[in-house]
């Protein structure tokens, strides 16, 4: 070793200072490109280090697709099982909720019930507040040009905002639904009990007229009921945030609305609602009346029309002489008594029927033809005689 560094020595110092003479130029020279000036030792640094670091990526990147399509790939095929599995639950679940449905149509159309439907709404949007802790208001765009009324509901797609308050030229009030003045029907989604949504003074939604013996969860989504005659049925409020015991009986339940009504910016109202009986299902098999038999046992079967295939009896008609029924029927005679003069009277008594519509009358025809080809033998009433050639000569 110290032979090679004695012999080369000069040459070992002069490459020496010639990398630090290399060195430093590039530390002084810099290299312009159009976005900024560049040491030519960074750019030798980075050629230098690129090439590693690209080796490095390449390695990572392969060690971690090997990873995830390989031996991750176990766990995702127990998930993808179980998903599929949870995807035909649904399924079953929907088809069971989708005969629900029908079922529910059919009875509704049978009962006579009535559903709300949203046929005609005005966008508006939200121009100032009330700007008050007393009365929680918004104003909207639209008054009484554009068709606004007072009463009318104010909803977004997410849930409902409000009423049509005051309503002027062009634009309207509409007061929010945590206001302490303002009032609507709820129902829970769930367990389907009803309540009355008021607003508290700290701008909170309460649902009150629930009894402290029903069971209200946390987290329940609350829907509209419909019974104040502005919102229609199944619009989202909230969710239940807080249920807690209160006075006279009575939860005290808290309510998060769906919107924020803070942040309100577009909302529409609703112009116009429309009131229609529920239409069944036209593609089902099974009638309404045969599942309200199975419900309710007390009511009776409905009887079948003449299109279900069932005949009714029709009352026998008055019979009129002259007609083809009357020739053809065959009369009823009662047995021949003897007087005391020796005559034989002769009662007849002929039961006919005519029908009275053109349809049995013709029916009635066609069955007089084919009784008519067996003869018939004529009752001739005997002459009566008179009483001299009865007495005795």
């Amino acid at each position: 070793m110290e032979s090679v560094l004695g012999r080369y020595r000069n040459l070992i110092v002069l490459v020496g200072v010639l990398f630090a003479q290399v060195l430093g130029l590039a530390v002084q020279v810099k290299r312009a490109n159009d976005i900024e000036s560049t040491r030519l030792i960074r750019v030798w640094a980075v050629g230098a280090v690129a090439p590693f670091e690209k080796m490095l990526l390449w390695v990572q990147t392969t060690t971690g697709g090997v990873w995830h399509n390989y031996f991750y790939l176990r766990g995702v095929r127990a998930e993808n099982r179980a998903l599929k599995q949870e995807i035909e639950r649904m399924r079953l679940e929907q088809v069971r909720m989708t005969q629900d449905a029908d079922q529910a149509r059919r009875l509704q159309s049978l009962l006579a019930f009535k559903e709300q439907f949203i046929s005609q709404t005005v966008a508006a949007q939200v121009i100032g507040s009330s700007g008050s802790e007393q009365s929680r208001t918004v104003y909207i765009d639209k008054g009484e040009s554009d068709g606004i009324k007072p009463d009318m509901a104010v909803i977004t797609a997410d849930g409902i905002v409000g009423k049509v308050w005051r309503v002027f030229g062009s634009t309207s009030q509409v007061l929010l639904i945590n206001d302490q003045t303002s009032g609507a029907g709820a129902i829970l989604e769930k367990s389907r009990v009803q309540g009355i949504l008021r607003g508290t003074p700290g701008g909170e939604i309460a649902l009150e007229k629930v009894m402290s013996d029903e069971t209200v969860s946390v987290g329940e989504l609350v829907l509209t009921s419909g019974g104040e005659r502005i919102f229609p049925k199944g619009l989202p409020v909230g969710r239940v945030t807080k249920v807690s015991p209160g006075a006279d009986l009575f939860l005290n339940i808290r309510v998060k609305p769906a919107i924020s009504l803070s942040r309100l910016e577009e909302v529409l109202v609703v112009t116009k609602i429309d009131e229609r009986q529920a239409e069944p299902d036209q593609a089902g098999t099974t009638r309404a009346a045969d599942i309200l038999a199975e419900r309710l046992p007390t009511v009776p079967h409905k009887p079948e029309n003449a299109a279900g295939g069932a005949t009714v009896p029709a009352p026998a008609p008055p019979s009129i002489p002259g007609s083809h029924a009357a020739a053809d029927a065959k009369p009823k005679v009662s047995p021949p008594t003897t007087t005391a003069n020796g005559t034989v009277p002769v009662v007849r008594k002929a039961v006919t029927s005519v029908p009275s519509s053109a349809s049995e009358l013709s029916k009635a025809a066609a069955g007089a033809v084919k009784t008519s080809r067996k003869p018939v033998k004529p009752v001739v009433e005997p002459e009566a005689h008179s009483a001299a050639q009865d007495a005795p000569q």
